[in-house]
């Protein structure tokens, strides 16, 4: 008995034009709305990503490069793998202290946590038939544990090694206690 695919193909392609999408417009919106890379620079400063510049043109590179790759299906488990690692410095600089829901003060995590749960499961769906994987043929090789073990792992460890080497948050003194 045959197995249909077409229900994973058509999951594959929604969720990569979802996900691709919104990190592109994520990375657009970094370079060119608002502050532009000065403005986003300076919030990451803000939020301890120390050189401020060099943060915010890597994870603007990373969201719109990320979402063209997603866009496109081209190695999809390394693009979800770029927006697990941004969406996880996001998650722990940014939105973990604020608590579960995006509406609260400073803006929960619900929103970013979701981001990396959907780019995991691209990275195990692979790219799908109307991808630029399997039209190279290479879709195959790049789903299942595999796809989601290099997500996580490129993702995850890309994220641990930023945060280690450039996340110098302000600690605020401890207060003397007086005896």
């Amino acid at each position: 008995m045959a197995v249909d695919t077409s229900g994973i193909d058509i999951a594959s392609l929604v969720l990569r034009v979802s996900v691709g999408g919104t990190l592109l417009a994520h990375g657009w919106n970094h370079a060119f709305g608002g502050g532009k890379i000065e403005g986003t620079a300076g919030w990451f400063e803000s939020m301890g990503l120390r050189p401020g510049r060099l943060h915010a043109l890597m994870a603007t590179g990373t969201e719109i490069g990320a979402g063209v790759l997603l866009l496109l299906g081209l190695l999809t488990p390394l693009a979800a793998a770029g927006a697990v690692g941004t969406m996880a410095v996001a998650f722990i600089t940014a939105h973990l202290s604020n608590g579960f829901f995006i509406f609260r003060p400073g803006q929960g995590y619900e929103y970013v946590l979701m981001i990396i749960m959907v780019a995991c499961a691209l990275g195990a769906l692979g790219g799908g038939a109307a991808s630029l994987d399997r039209t190279l043929g290479i879709s195959g090789d790049l789903s299942g544990w595999l796809g989601l073990t290099i997500t996580v792992l490129v993702g995850g460890l890309g994220a641990a090694a930023l945060l280690a080497v450039f996340w110098r948050p302000d600690r605020q003194p401890a207060e003397k206690i007086e005896a």
